[in-house]
């Protein structure tokens, strides 16, 4: 067989017009994350999720109305960080690494979402990984309970 422009040209023609279509190609899950505009280890946080495949979009909310969002969605005050997220009907508080949200996704249990309370030194955007203090994340329960879903010792 010869290779022609001709059949080069229809080649690469079928290839581009296989592209555009969404299913053959792997979806990024899509997080919506409250936060402070004034706070770095937020857009941190963000900077991970986006490089480990997480499409990221945020608004900027101030004081009491970022504490008001997060009591309407069920976070306890006890469970409370600096910023919040949503995917795919769960929130998502403070500094909880992509792989626990990733298999909270694929368990889908029936709970409000996860949580790393405060803001652990080394967890995800709080410093470098290898200095981390030890840190949970817990699973907030629909009646506003927690229990731990992953730990992380310190390094």
């Amino acid at each position: 067989m010869t290779l022609t422009r001709r059949s080069l040209l229809a080649c690469s023609a079928s290839f581009a017009a296989a592209a555009p279509f969404p299913a053959w190609a792997e979806a990024k899950p899509a997080i919506h994350v409250m936060k402070d505009p004034n706070c770095g280890c937020c857009s941190a946080w963000i900077e991970i999720l986006e490089t480990e495949g997480f499409a990221v979009a945020t608004k900027r909310s101030l004081g009491t109305l970022l504490i008001k969002y997060k009591q309407d969605s069920g976070i306890p005050q006890a469970m409370a960080s600096c910023h919040t997220g949503k995917i795919d009907g769960y929130m998502i508080e403070g500094h909880v690494p992509p792989a626990d949200i990733r298999r909270l996704l694929a368990e889908r249990p029936d709970a409000i979402g996860l949580a790393v309370p405060g803001m652990p030194y080394g967890s995800p955007g709080m410093g470098p990984e290898s200095e981390r203090d030890a840190y949970d994340v817990y699973l907030i329960a629909r009646d506003g309970s927690s229990e731990v879903f992953s730990s992380y010792d310190a390094a």
